[in-house]
């Protein structure tokens, strides 16, 4: 199994990229406002700020700055993605479950990057702009 190194500085400002499976799939645009929902249901469960974002077809990235003193944004984007998942089932979609019984919606992972100064700060917000 591969080890996984993530950041997880109490505090930091991180750039995220996230990914559904189907990397052919429309799901975060066609299904915007509950995506949107989705985000506003972790703020409130777990707070974060969003500094930046940007939302495509089949993936997002994005930038939050966590509390001082909390680093857990993995706790963050299992809110957002499971409350997404959740509002797709409720609006009638199909959801097919993989073999391990999670469903085939997002990629299990993401990728993080904790923003390290000004100069990284304004190159991953240029980015998402």
């Amino acid at each position: 199994m591969v080890n996984y190194r993530r950041d997880y500085t109490p505090g930091g400002t991180y750039f995220f990229t996230v990914a559904l499976r189907n990397r052919r799939s429309n799901l975060l645009t066609t299904h915007i406002k509950q995506l949107g929902d989705a985000f506003r249901y972790a703020r409130n469960k777990a707070n974060y700020r969003t500094i930046a974002i940007v939302v495509m077809h089949e993936h997002l990235h994005a930038i939050w700055q966590l509390p001082d003193g909390d680093s857990d944004y993995s706790r963050r984007w299992n809110l957002v993605k499971s409350h997404f998942t959740r509002s797709l089932i409720k609006t009638g979609l199909t959801i097919t479950k993989d073999k391990s019984g999670e469903y085939d919606v997002w990629q299990k992972r993401f990728w993080e990057h904790r923003i390290r100064n000004e100069i990284d700060y304004h190159r991953h917000i240029d980015y998402i702009h």
